[in-house]
């Protein structure tokens, strides 16, 4: 298993949580989703370390329009698990917030396009899943340590 990268310094936290650091977070994002689609997952399906990348289609709350979103996961047969963490911001991500309003999903990885059901894990779950999240990403413990939100973990089932 891969170690988690050096923990932030004040100053780094900080600019973790700027305005330049959500806009680049977003084009980075729409970057990605775009070269996901195009190539159906062959290129884009990637993160750091090779950790595996999916794309969640939630509906905005505002706008009820559909709205992308490459994530990491975690797959457990028809199960996918999501953390809505952000990189460690103070800030919920927006796919979170959409999916506390509108819980019907999408999840596209390179094999599969499921249809499910999104909702924050228990304590319980967050136990179990956790260390599972940590062993595919370890920067997940990090980004627990930059913030003081509970990150919240997502567990999307079939519809």
């Amino acid at each position: 298993m891969a170690e988690p990268s050096r923990p932030l310094s004040d100053k780094q936290i900080k600019s973790l949580n700027s305005k330049p650091v959500a806009v680049a977070i977003k084009w980075m994002s729409r970057g990605q989703t775009w070269l996901f689609k195009k190539t159906n997952g062959r290129f884009g399906d990637k993160f750091l370390r090779g950790s595996e990348v999916g794309i969640l289609t939630t509906k905005g709350r505002k706008s009820g329009e559909p709205r992308d979103v490459p994530l990491l996961f975690l797959q457990e047969d028809q199960r996918i698990v999501l953390v809505a963490s952000q990189g460690g911001r103070d800030t919920h991500p927006m796919w979170y917030l959409n999916i506390k309003t509108h819980a019907t999903v999408s999840f596209q990885t390179k094999r599969e396009t499921l249809s499910l059901v999104a909702r924050e894990a228990d304590d319980a779950e967050r136990e179990h899943y956790w260390p599972k999240l940590d062993a595919m990403y370890p920067d997940y413990a990090n980004y627990r340590s930059y913030t003081s939100r509970k990150i919240p973990i997502i567990i999307c089932d079939p519809a």
